[in-house]
């Protein structure tokens, strides 16, 4: 008996050192709680503008490794794409209504950079989910605007909160739509620290 559970334990590596979330999301934050992944927040200092957010992932990821000590560091960055257009974070009502009408109906395309970097090597990787909405009534909207949920979200929306009731169908990772590829996220840590986050 004290042989087989010595066995066992073997194959438990030591814990690994928090990881470096260089965000400021809490849904990113959420999603690492979630998977029960240890981590520390380092604010980025990198100026986002429009453009690939693969790039994005890799330029916060990198603006905080000076002081990660060596801990692997993941940045993120997700946008909404439709018929080839972006679609960021309503700055008014307005806006948030405009882009929920042109998502009607549609699929759309939620896309994430996900970088995990070290001193050593650097793991970056783009993250596609395939987002259908139903077609929404002005009811539908009028009732999702006033939730207030739009406010801070690319795409004008929150899959994880009312914005559930916007979708039809989803292909791909669901928490990649909230806002980390965990999946993703999951097998990097298994094959790069294998056991030390308890995947692998």
């Amino acid at each position: 008996m004290g042989e087989a559970l010595a066995g066992r334990g073997d194959l438990a590596a030591p814990p690994a050192a928090p990881l470096i979330l260089a965000s400021t999301s809490p849904r990113r934050r959420q999603i690492l709680e979630q998977l029960r992944v240890p981590f520390d927040v380092v604010v980025p200092s990198y100026e986002e503008t429009s453009g690939d957010p693969v790039a994005h992932a890799v330029g916060k990821a990198r603006s905080v490794l000076e002081v990660a000590a060596g801990r692997p560091v993941l940045g993120c960055d997700t946008e909404v794409i439709c018929a080839g257009r972006a679609y960021g974070k309503p700055e008014t009502e307005e806006d948030a209504e405009s882009m929920l009408e042109s998502l009607s109906g549609r699929t759309h395309e939620v896309v994430s950079g996900l970088a995990l970097i070290t001193p050593a090597w650097e793991e970056v990787h783009r993250e596609v989910t395939r987002v259908t909405f139903r077609p929404l009534t002005a009811r539908d909207l009028a009732h999702y605007l006033a939730s207030g949920e739009w406010e801070g979200r690319a795409g004008a929306y929150a899959i994880q909160g009312l914005g559930a009731s916007l979708v039809e169908r989803i292909e791909g990772d669901y928490l990649n739509v909230v806002g980390l590829p965990g999946a993703l996220l999951v097998r990097l840590l298994a094959e790069r620290f294998a056991g030390a986050y308890g995947f692998g």
